[in-house]
């Protein structure tokens, strides 16, 4: 059994070498994709760790735009065509970082082979998220773009325009913790025949926002893997202070960390609290195994 781990990053490198560090184990493999805003000279140094290696793929990535899910998708296929048999690809940002040693999360993996985690609400569902975010859908978001007026220009196709309509007759699936996930590779290949496939669809999505946190869950859970998709990408996530980014975690958060089930957990940032990672280093990680349900 073999993993891809799939890192987003644009800062940060001692970061991401921690994280990489913290993960290593001989089934798994790490891909980094560099925002091409950052200086690839200083993450050079990590494609000599083990298992490690930068994506050729590089995307402009702007926050809540296409671009990010579109550099999730070129990095996606990119893995594909190693030819290695990945039978997972886990995808992470670089401020993530894992709260049970590798080798329980590799045996995790191993006893839930051909399925695949994503969190997501039904738009059919009296989901509380949907109910705002649905806008994110029927109205013109400009973020794709990068030009003077855009947000004047925004406003007025939303003004003048009838609501948008997603492209396909599909419910939609999404949520707060959607943009992160692990999917088994015949679900992986799935999702980027489908979107080669339907260039509407893309083109519908360049003008969403945060399309990340929906689109990809949309997609598979109205495909024939639907049946295969447990509803929990294993991810502890505080959103308790509201806004659009969870919490930075902190020593206060650690006894949370300790007692929950999840492999991963985010966000973290050594510059606000470095101490919560040592902590979970010296007693998370150094954790005799525990079996995760």
């Amino acid at each position: 059994m073999r993993i891809a781990h799939l890192i987003m990053a644009h800062k940060g490198p001692e970061q991401v070498a921690r994280l990489v560090t913290a993960m290593a184990h001989e089934g798994f493999d790490f891909y980094i994709h560099l925002d091409a805003k950052a200086d690839r000279r200083e993450f050079a140094f990590l494609e000599a760790l083990p298992g490690v290696r930068l994506t050729t793929t590089r995307l402009f990535v702007r926050w809540a735009s296409y671009r990010f899910t579109k550099a999730i998708l070129e990095c996606t296929r990119e893995i594909l065509a190693t030819g290695i048999a990945y039978d997972f690809i886990n995808l992470m940002s670089a401020q993530d970082y894992p709260i049970k040693p590798a080798e329980t999360i590799y045996r995790f993996f191993a006893r839930n082979l051909g399925r695949s985690f994503l969190s997501f609400e039904s738009s059919e569902e009296d989901s509380e998220w949907w109910a705002h975010a649905i806008t994110r859908v029927e109205k013109y978001h400009s973020t794709y773009f990068h030009f003077k007026g855009q947000y004047f220009l925004q406003s007025t196709l939303n003004w003048l325009l009838p609501k948008r309509k997603f492209p396909l007759p599909y419910t939609l699936y999404g949520g707060k913790d959607g943009s992160w996930w692990t999917i088994s590779r015949p679900c992986a290949q799935y999702l980027v025949d489908f979107v080669d496939d339907n260039p509407t669809l893309r083109r519908f999505t360049m003008f969403t926002w945060g399309s990340d946190e929906f689109l990809i869950s949309t997609i598979l859970m109205n495909s024939p893997f639907r049946a295969t998709i447990v509803n929990d990408n294993y991810r502890y996530i505080d959103w308790s202070r509201g806004g659009a980014n969870p919490k930075v975690l902190t020593s206060d958060d650690f006894e949370s960390l300790r007692t929950s089930y999840k492999l991963f957990a985010r966000k973290f940032d050594p510059t606000v609290d470095a101490t919560v990672l040592n902590r979970v280093d010296e007693v998370l990680l150094a954790a005799p195994l525990q079996p995760v349900s």
